[in-house]
């Protein structure tokens, strides 16, 4: 059985690592796996490298990214050529962008042959995988309900199943916001690799001499991409209040990650005169090593799929 999985970019999160993660698998158990991925923009961090340490050599295709531009249509050809020579059995698509190019291009890879003149449309079955949505905290209200309009015309005629990674998802697509049939949907939890943090206490002393903490200082962490969506303002603003009340503890905060909104959230920390409490660590690729240098772990996240970083 051929599957042809499609992201939109990898960029660090927990997505790229999914599909990486299943493109390997699926190889392992005799599949022939291949993952097609768009380009990540300069304002992310790349994880490509992670798809290399696992053995998986994704095609890429440069017009595709994360944004609406005419640059769309050029990707929608390219992923329909790569299903011509690919041949696939199965296509899952990962994501908002992949998921609209490679559902409409499944589409018209399924039934746009001559034996469809006979009733008989090239054999394929399409999954998609909302690992989250951006049905509300990221976009205004009309290309809000442009993308949910979408979403129900591909959910009605280019998908068989759809897969959310909880049931709390389910609902809000589902029932909240009436994209596709309850039937179509499957619940398929995250599978995380927790090896990578056994034995993590010995690292404790790690990260914290990296940032120059002290041991007995309380650290709290923020991990994620510095984007309006994970509304680190509000980490930040939780810290000023917490720092301008009397007799507080000897307390760190400390930002994982980076993107677009650094140099803004940075400024935002001198503003609040917390600039010195506030440590801004960049992203990191051995994440593991980070978690057992802190004591508390924040989220602030307007709209989650599986928020990875607590459950690490």
């Amino acid at each position: 059985m051929k599957i042809l999985r499609i992201i939109a970019r990898l960029n660090v999160g927990g997505p790229a690592r999914h599909v990486v993660w299943l493109t390997r698998a699926f190889n392992d158990e005799g599949f022939e796996s291949q993952l097609v991925a768009g380009t990540v923009p300069p304002e992310e961090e790349d994880m490509s490298f992670f798809a290399e340490a696992n053995g998986v050599a994704p095609v890429y295709i440069k017009e595709m990214s994360r944004e609406l531009s005419l640059k769309d249509a050029i990707s929608l050809w390219k992923v329909f050529g790569i299903m011509r020579r690919f041949q696939p059995d199965v296509v899952h698509t990962h994501t908002a962008k992949a998921g609209t190019v490679g559902r409409i291009a499944a589409f018209a890879y399924k039934w746009f042959t001559p034996t469809t003149l006979i009733g008989r449309p090239r054999r394929l079955k399409v999954f998609h995988t909302f690992h989250g949505h951006v049905f509300h905290s990221y976009y205004g209200k009309e290309k809000t309900r442009l993308f949910i309009l979408i979403e129900k015309v591909l959910a009605r005629f280019a998908t068989d199943r759809i897969i959310v990674i909880s049931r709390q998802q389910r609902d809000e697509i589902n029932g909240t916001f009436g994209i596709g049939r309850p039937e179509q949907f499957q619940i398929v939890p995250l599978g995380i690799d927790l090896d990578v943090f056994e034995g993590g206490e010995s690292l404790r002393s790690l990260f914290r001499d990296e940032i120059g903490v002290a041991p007995d200082v309380i650290v709290v962490g923020l991990i994620g991409r510095l984007t309006e969506i994970k509304n680190v303002s509000m980490f930040l603003k939780a810290a000023a209040i917490y720092l301008n009340e009397k007799d507080v503890a000897d307390i760190k905060f400390v930002v994982i990650g980076d993107g677009s909104m650094r140099a803004k959230l940075e400024q935002e920390s001198v503003e609040l005169g917390i600039a010195g409490d506030v440590i801004f660590a960049g992203n990191r690729t051995d994440v593991a090593a980070v978690y057992p240098g802190l004591d508390i772990i924040a989220l602030t996240s307007l709209n989650e799929g599986t928020p990875l970083s607590l459950i690490e």
